[in-house]
């Protein structure tokens, strides 16, 4: 019998699909009917609720729909990104600082409570009895804690510093005092454009050389060396596109003119509290997911990368904590949202998130529903973006079955 014949034999055969019974008795007509009755009943319910929400509106002469987006504003924003004046700006446009704001402390929240809630689930595991024990009275203590009463103890903290006469300072480089912290930063030049877009040119090589990398090791076992081109283009290249246009660097020191400072640049208390009191209160979360995750890598790889001489530095960075981010990245990502989420409490302090902007227009325009729908689609938009983000990076970091 011939090879093509062998495999006509042997070759798996489709089965053959049921028809459905219009009969009671056929689960699959069951799932079909449930499912229509089901979309059916929703339908039904949304398009009550918003039938009858128009109706009122109506008769209450409410106006409806998104056009107060283009009216001028007049909200006094104490912080904003962008340049504001309320006087000229619209909501729309304040509505968008105050988006800008949510994603400012979110994405700096999320940075910095990674990294500590990394030291602390590390340090929940060190030999070290005292390090251990205080780390695990932190993550205890942080997570016993409502955010809220973290947010204000942080907020009545920073109201109850010194004065701008009387403020701490560390020579004339930081001042930390009521009105917030000031502290020196270089004033812009055109070289620094320039420096950050090479970095931004450099990050996409090293990515790309760092991918090339990976697939020569897959296919004949030596990685070609990655820290050096990263360390040349990421250091070297900013280095040497500002030194081109003349290395400038003019320090803008902070100093005290009137009843406050000018000049550096400037954390407020509102979003110096709010960003404290959220990576705090994060930070424990992450460390526990942290702890979990390298106490699920099995001892005998430690112990096997131990025999091979590796210190415990390198075995920690190398070994364990490679393989606890499969266990650590699925529960981190509900950590992130959740800073996300919990930084609307901002309203509380005063720092003019998305929510306290939405909630001061709604005030202003009566557009409660318009507000809400903004608000939530803020979030929603957000929050999908995190999630995306961690998929796509859990599966990149996922074990590869043959």
């Amino acid at each position: 019998m011939s090879a093509v014949d062998n495999s006509r034999r042997f070759a798996p055969r489709r089965v053959p699909a049921r028809r459905m019974n219009l009969t009671w008795s056929d689960p699959r007509l069951r799932s079909l009917v449930w499912q229509i009755v089901i979309v059916g009943v929703v339908a039904a319910v949304a398009w009550y609720l918003i039938s009858n929400t128009m109706r009122n509106l109506e008769a209450r002469h409410v106006a409806t729909g998104f056009a107060f987006l283009g009216r001028i504003a007049g909200i006094p924003l104490s912080e904003a990104l962008l340049p504001y004046n309320p006087a000229v700006n619209t909501y729309g446009y304040a509505l968008l600082i105050g988006v800008l704001n949510t994603a400012k402390v979110a994405s700096v929240g999320i940075v910095l409570a990674t990294i500590l809630g990394t030291l602390i689930g590390i340090a929940r595991l060190s030999r070290n009895w005292l390090m251990s024990r205080l780390a695990a009275a932190y993550v205890e203590l942080m997570r016993d804690i409502p955010v809220l009463l973290q947010l204000l103890f942080w907020y009545m903290f920073l109201q109850n510093l010194p004065g701008p006469r009387q403020a701490l300072h560390i020579g004339n480089l930081v001042f930390l005092c009521n009105r917030g912290i000031r502290f020196v930063l270089p004033m812009w030049q055109p070289a620094y454009g320039w420096a950050a877009a090479a970095f931004a040119a450099g990050l996409a090589v090293t990515l790309a050389w760092n991918h090339i990398a990976r697939r020569r090791q897959d296919a004949t076992g030596v990685k070609p060396p990655v820290w050096p081109v990263a360390l040349a283009l990421l250091a070297g290249a900013p280095l040497a596109v500002w030194a081109a246009f003349g290395a400038p660097f003019v320090p803008d020191y902070p100093a005290l003119k009137g009843f406050n400072f000018q000049g550096g640049g400037d954390i407020s208390p509102e979003y110096g509290a709010l960003l404290t009191g959220l990576v705090i209160y994060t930070a424990a979360y992450i460390a526990e997911n942290v702890r979990a995750g390298i106490q699920s890598v099995p001892h005998g790889q430690s112990e096997a990368a131990g025999a091979l001489g590796l210190h415990r530095g390198m075995v920690l960075r190398l070994v364990t904590l490679p393989q606890a981010l499969r266990v650590i990245i699925p529960p981190l990502t509900s950590d992130f949202l959740n800073l996300t989420k919990n930084s609307s409490l901002a309203v509380a302090i005063g720092f003019p998130d998305i929510v306290a902007v939405a909630n001061t227009t709604l005030n202003q325009t009566g557009q409660a529903i318009e507000g809400i729908t903004i608000i939530m689609a803020v979030y929603l938009t957000i929050s999908l973006s995190i999630s995306a983000f961690m998929n796509w990076y859990n599966a990149h970091i996922a074990l590869v079955e043959r």
